[in-house]
């Protein structure tokens, strides 16, 4: 009996044993398992939708995603979103953020439109969409929603958040300026005065320019694609015209359309976040305008002297100063270079047009790190002093036609390009011949 028991109860001990190692042995087969498949768990909590083009619808809306970007100077943390809101169709939206490990996603967004009264009457204005960060959220992505909470996150397209590294006045930055030219549009293609503009800005001490482009001409697209070849400008595709009708003009009243100048200010704003904390200034001006100094050789020499005498400046207001385009040069001193180039020779027009409201047509010398929103003419919000710059140290180079109409005998004769022109012409050339426009 005794022995009878014994063996029983090496039995039991046995199958317990058995047991044992079969769930210990299972136990580790199935870490394994899990450390083999956990990286593509994690992976498929990632967007899988990430926006690749400059603007982005919002899902079940009538509302358009330019860019977005960390905002950490005025408020609580928060990510701020470049964005295009037609005004009509306004709703509650909410932001959906990715933490690198999970969502986060019941953050209601301020809606902040640019109201201008240039863009009174379209139904598309720009506007800045503002997401708290949630805490314990290291945000990477972020999309906008109608929905408080969001079942199916990965499903939507977010955008990457830039700006996530932020830089001191006291280090170095990729450039010291950058212009932002805020859109090309209609099949532009002024070949010759964008040649002349881009390389009297590298003159001046520029060292990148930023275009974008809805159109432009077959010979321009050529010179554009040697540029960015070259590393000097940056052309970010702008494909308006396929969301909406864009305006070709400043008045909706005149010229109609569902958005003011081709997103003119979406644009601006998206460029000056984007240079952020790659560039030391920022020139926000049109590409057939050239800011010049005019007692100093070039930008940085400028802006140096500037910023001693207004330590507490962050914007810099310049004159807009036309040269009409139909005065020319009555000697015709470098009309013969590039006969064959399509476009305005800027060289040829050495009459300008005194301005009729000296502070209404301005453009800017920015440090973007001292301004929130930006319009076409003047800072919209900014964090620290304005400086509006007399005529006599910077203008506004301008050729275009007058406004208003005026003749000869009005206009004052400025050969300020010309101090450059030793320089300049050879340039134009190498650049036009690089290209494959100039033989």
């Amino acid at each position: 009996m005794i022995e009878l028991m014994m063996m029983t109860k090496r039995l039991m001990f046995r199958r317990m044993f058995s047991l044992l190692m079969a769930s210990t042995v299972g136990l580790v087969v199935y870490s394994k398992v899990i450390a083999i498949m956990s990286p593509r768990l994690q992976a498929s909590r990632n967007p899988r939708k990430i926006a690749d083009t400059s603007i982005t619808p919002v899902n079940g809306t009538r509302h358009f995603m330019v860019g977005a970007y960390l905002e950490h100077r005025v408020r609580k943390r928060s990510v701020r979103i470049i964005s295009i809101i037609h005004q009509e169709s306004i709703q509650p939206l909410y932001c959906v953020f990715y933490c690198g490990t999970h969502w986060a996603n019941e953050t209601e967004a301020e809606v902040q439109l640019h109201l201008e009264l240039f863009a009174i009457g379209f139904p598309f204005v720009a506007a800045d969409v503002l997401c708290p960060c949630p805490p314990g959220c290291n945000v990477s992505h972020v999309t906008l929603s109608t929905r408080f909470h969001v079942k199916h996150p990965q499903d939507h397209t977010f955008l990457h958040i830039r700006n996530l590294q932020t830089r001191q006045e006291n280090e170095s930055f990729q450039f010291d300026f950058t212009v932002c030219v805020s859109n090309l549009f209609g099949g532009y293609n002024n070949v010759l005065q964008v040649t002349q503009t881009l390389e009297m800005y590298r003159l001046l001490g520029v060292q990148h320019v930023v275009l974008y482009n809805t159109s432009c001409g077959p010979d321009l697209e050529i010179l554009l694609q040697s540029y960015k070849q070259e590393g000097f400008v940056e052309v970010l595709p702008w494909p308006i015209d396929q969301y909406m009708k864009p305006s070709p003009g400043w008045l909706f009243g005149e010229h109609g359309g569902e958005i003011h100048y081709y997103g003119q200010l979406a644009t601006l704003n998206d460029c000056l976040y984007r240079q952020m904390y790659r560039s030391r200034y920022v020139l926000l001006n049109d590409i057939d305008e050239i800011i010049t100094p005019y007692q100093h050789e070039t930008l940085p020499q400028l802006m140096e002297e500037l910023q001693r005498e207004h330590p507490k400046a962050g914007v810099f207001k310049v004159e807009n100063h036309i040269f009409p385009k139909t005065q020319f040069d009555p000697i015709g001193r470098f009309r013969c270079h590039w006969r064959n180039i399509p476009g305005r020779n800027i060289l040829d027009h050495i009459y300008r047009q005194e301005p009729s409201n000296p502070s209404g047509q301005m453009k800017l010398i920015i440090q973007p790190r001292a301004v929130l929103k930006t319009s076409v003419h003047y800072v919209m919000d900014n964090l620290l002093e304005t400086v509006h710059l007399p005529p006599q140290v910077c203008r506004l180079l301008h050729v275009r036609a007058p406004r208003p109409e005026v003749s000869k005998k009005e206009l004052h004769e400025d050969r300020r390009l010309w101090h450059y022109s030793r320089q300049l012409v050879p340039n134009v050339n190498k650049a036009l011949q690089r290209a494959g426009l100039l033989i």
